[in-house]
């Protein structure tokens, strides 16, 4: 009897054990079926594949937009001219020294909230059928526009002349004073400098906008 009792009590452990070893396989098998039986799109698969890299690539664009924030000039260091206007030197040239009553060729670009309104590197050619870069040439410190008139240009309404250039501010003739070739300013020009209360292009009237020069050559004043 006792031997008969042992042996049932045997034959319930192991069935135990049994039950216990093959539920987690079968419990694995089911979640393997489950896991296979759910067919991958190829979009989802795009997707997956793709994930990596978008996640990879959001501090990239976070370090860029740290990297244009910084470029971004305090107020504190620019420099006012002696007409006011505010200016930074971006790069400071090593050539020669634009001073007032010389004649210089720039470029210039005047940018409205971060869009190019106004710029010589745009220049009209032919009745604008094509758009070229061309210099603006000025008297440093002569009154605003006179080069664009006709009895001061030597081929009026010609392809390079002053007249079939965009305009410059006013501010443009008298900030480029202590510039030297090859530098490079950006000026603050408030619409008294600019282009008043008529506007241009993208900039609205009265409206302030950055001004940013190139000087690139200079030619001795008249006399000297």
């Amino acid at each position: 009897m006792a031997s008969t009792r042992s042996l049932d009590k045997w034959r319930g452990h192991r069935h135990l054990q049994n039950l216990a070893e093959s539920t987690p396989r079968k419990t694995q098998e089911q979640s393997n079926h489950v896991f296979l039986s759910k067919p991958t799109s190829r979009r989802c698969a795009i997707l997956i594949s793709t994930l990596p890299f978008t996640l990879t690539s959001l501090p990239q664009l976070s370090e860029a937009r740290e990297r244009r924030n910084k470029k971004t000039i305090p107020l504190e260091d620019y420099l006012t001219s002696p007409d006011g206007l505010k200016y930074y030197d971006v790069l400071e040239g090593k050539g020669a020294v634009a001073e007032k009553g010389m004649t210089v060729q720039v470029h210039f670009d005047c940018l409205y909230r971060g869009i190019t309104a106004i710029s010589s590197r745009e220049s009209k050619l032919l009745a604008g059928n094509r758009i070229i870069a061309q210099p603006y040439e000025f008297k440093v410190g002569a009154p605003p526009g006179k080069e664009r008139k006709r009895e001061f240009v030597d081929n009026p309404n010609g392809l390079f002349s002053a007249q079939a250039a965009p305009k410059p501010p006013p501010a443009m003739y008298s900030v480029t004073e202590g510039m030297k070739v090859g530098g490079k300013r950006t000026v603050i020009v408030p619409p008294e400098a600019g282009y008043g209360q008529k506007g241009m292009n993208e900039i609205p009237p009265g409206s302030s906008f950055e001004l940013n020069i190139e000087l690139l050559q200079v030619m001795p004043a008249e006399g000297k």
